[in-house]
């Protein structure tokens, strides 16, 4: 089988995955990146297509009749028309909780930044304030422990489980604010303002429905508290960027890590990039070298399932 691979670039950034596994599967083209006018010329005769944020619309699937089966780099599968695929008899997969854990260690990582500032203290120090400290412990710049703080979390998929249980081993109140209650949780569950206005931190790992779009806005904000910090490693499509910029520019919270934001690669345009106290990763949290190994163990393997009659992880 032919499979074109769209936008490998996503995935292996630094080149530290090679294509072999994906090579026993089938006859591979690797394109590292591609723009909306090439896609159905990129694909070309392809049975299988994997991409990550590529767009496979309507007109993509009608202009390459060969496709049988697109596969995600991604557990989101918003970028392909997946409902026509189904008319088509085209089979979708995505790859579910592939990054649980890396999203939820950069999580904590803005956390204790926030808490602990490790930043500000090296810089400190390198700027020589300790050399003309006259006590032999300088600490101008307030911390703070997580014990005792309230974490309110927004989801309870995998990565919202994962965030509370190291919430919960610092010692930290945990809150959980979801779409439906879960049976097995042993926090807290309660609706997003009151999670909001309940909060130390916020932090956001939801999808990005017609529901969640937004969602962050001046109401939501104006609810937390002044010293409150707010995380996004979900989808920048949650958040409203003017209103979250005014609420850092005024103090109406304390600060804002965010790893993802409404366009990627960054606007120069966004508020969020001058907003006081707000920390911006280039969508990295799921980017560790295992944690990309394994998104692509489970495409490959999602492959095999659908080539032996079984598909598993189907979206349509």
């Amino acid at each position: 089988m032919k499979i074109a691979v769209l936008d490998w670039y996503t995935v292996n950034i630094s080149g530290d995955i090679p294509v072999s596994q994906l090579e026993e599967l089938g006859e591979v083209r690797v394109i590292p990146l591609t723009k909306p006018e090439e896609t159905a010329a990129n694909i070309g005769d392809a049975d299988i297509v994997l991409c990550n944020k590529v767009l496979i619309t309507r007109e993509v699937m009608d202009a390459c009749p060969n496709i049988k089966y697109i596969g995600l780099f991604a557990t989101g599968y918003n970028n392909v028309d997946t409902a026509y695929a189904a008319e088509k008899g085209i089979t979708v997969c995505n790859a579910g909780q592939y990054s649980t854990n890396a999203v939820a260690q950069q999580t904590f990582a803005y956390i204790l930044d926030r808490f602990s500032r490790i930043r500000d203290y090296d810089a400190a120090v390198k700027d020589g304030q300790w050399e003309r400290s006259p006590a032999f412990s300088y600490f101008p710049i307030p911390t703070s422990e997580l014990a005792g703080r309230t974490l309110s979390i927004v989801g309870y998929g995998s990565i919202g489980r994962k965030v509370a249980e190291i919430g919960h081993a610092f010692g930290m109140n945990i809150v959980v604010s979801t779409r439906t209650a879960p049976a097995d949780c042993p926090y807290e569950v309660t609706d997003l303002f009151t999670a909001a206005e309940k909060a130390d931190v916020l932090t956001f790992h939801c999808p990005l429905t017609e529901q969640t779009k937004g969602i962050v806005n001046s109401e939501l904000l104006s609810r937390m508290k002044s010293s409150a910090m707010l995380i996004n490693t979900a989808r920048g499509g949650i958040v409203s960027e003017p209103d979250l910029a005014a609420a850092l520019n005024s103090g109406t919270i304390a600060a804002a890590y965010l790893d993802v934001l409404d366009k990627e690669p960054m606007s120069p345009d966004t508020p969020l990039k001058t907003a006081k106290n707000c920390t911006i990763t280039p969508h990295t949290a799921w980017a560790p070298f295992e944690t990309r190994q394994r998104l692509v163990d489970i495409v490959c393997s999602n492959i095999r399932a659908w080539q032996n009659g079984s598909p598993v992880n189907k979206v349509n």
